[in-house]
């Protein structure tokens, strides 16, 4: 009796032992999966800090011959216009987030709620976005001749950004299993409203799938450019990411005249870091996303998570 019991004793400490060596292993798998992400963004540093000359005769390298900021130089000419471009851009990003988020939220609450009487017809509406559109021409027109958005900020917010029926059925499924109905029906006997239930009790309990949708928001927002260019014709209202893709585009249009050039601008434009700047303009572009990416840390797994995971 003594020597079976034992046993299992004896089985449970083998299988302790082996879990620092199998964490070790787990570890060594995440750095070596976080070196592979962080060694393309330095090297787009390093590239964006070399010399165009370099570029072209050594290739991409981690140890350039010669370093020049030269392409910063040329990207920050109109330092004021990238300023403008920041400003704007992040104004269109947070107010998008925010309206995007309580939009959303609101929608997705509403679907989550099995007692509401057309539940299932919105619900259709809503993932009939996620598979069909009305084309490009009329989604401009809607726009730029129905709501007139055209040349305002606005037309930076609203067209494809201000809602993403992707995003209202992540939190509608959230709501859904990580509420419990309980809670609310005690809310509403202690006479609570709808709109106190949804301000004081859904969004408190779900600051992780909030964090996690508006994570996605906020860098849809900031890396869209395309808005800017179908709607604005005043370049004192545009992205930042429009900005740096107009100039890169004046870089491509200028060598593809090269033929019509005289020496002295040939010159010029041989002189002009075409390779450096994409480098430059990817590290001015997500310099910020980087720096706001460990508060959403935490949230981004839970929030996906528990709204993938019947309760």
């Amino acid at each position: 009796m003594e020597n079976c019991m034992k046993t299992p004793i004896k089985h449970r400490h083998m299988k302790t032992s082996s879990h620092p060596l199998r964490n070790a292993w787990i570890h060594v798998i995440l750095a070596a999966g976080s070196l592979c992400c962080l060694v393309p963004f330095v090297l787009v540093v390093i590239i964006s800090f070399t010399e165009e000359k370099a570029i072209l005769q050594n290739g991409y390298s981690f140890f350039p011959a010669r370093w020049s900021l030269a392409a910063y130089r040329y990207l920050l000419a109109d330092f004021s216009g990238i300023v403008r471009g920041y400003m704007i851009t992040i104004l269109v990003t947070l107010t998008g987030t925010l309206a995007h988020l309580i939009i959303g939220s609101m929608l997705a609450y509403t679907l989550s709620r099995r007692d509401y009487p057309y539940r299932g017809l919105l619900s259709f509406f809503v993932f009939f976005t996620m598979l069909f559109n009305g084309g490009l021409v009329p989604w401009y027109l809607v726009y730029s001749n129905f709501l007139h958005i055209k040349d305002s900020v606005f037309a930076l917010i609203v067209p494809n950004l201000m809602l993403s029926g992707f995003n209202v059925m992540v939190m509608r499924t959230f709501f859904q299993n990580s509420i419990p109905p309980s809670l609310i029906e005690s809310a509403y006997l202690d006479g609570a409203g709808e709109f106190q239930i949804y301000r004081k009790i859904v969004v408190p309990l779900s600051r992780p799938v909030l964090a996690t949708v508006g994570f996605m928001v906020v860098l849809n927002y900031w890396n869209d450019w395309y808005n800017s260019l179908v709607f604005m014709t005043n370049d004192k209202t545009v992205s930042l990411q429009y900005l740096m893709t107009k100039v890169l585009l004046n870089i491509q249009a200028l060598k593809a005249q090269q033929s019509q050039m005289t020496p002295d601008m040939l010159k010029a434009l041989g002189n002009m870091p075409s390779e450096s700047i994409r480098m430059a303009m990817a590290v001015v572009g997500a310099g910020p996303m980087l720096l706001i990416f460990p508060f959403f840390r935490k949230y981004l797994v839970s929030g996906l998570t528990i709204g993938a995971v019947k309760g």
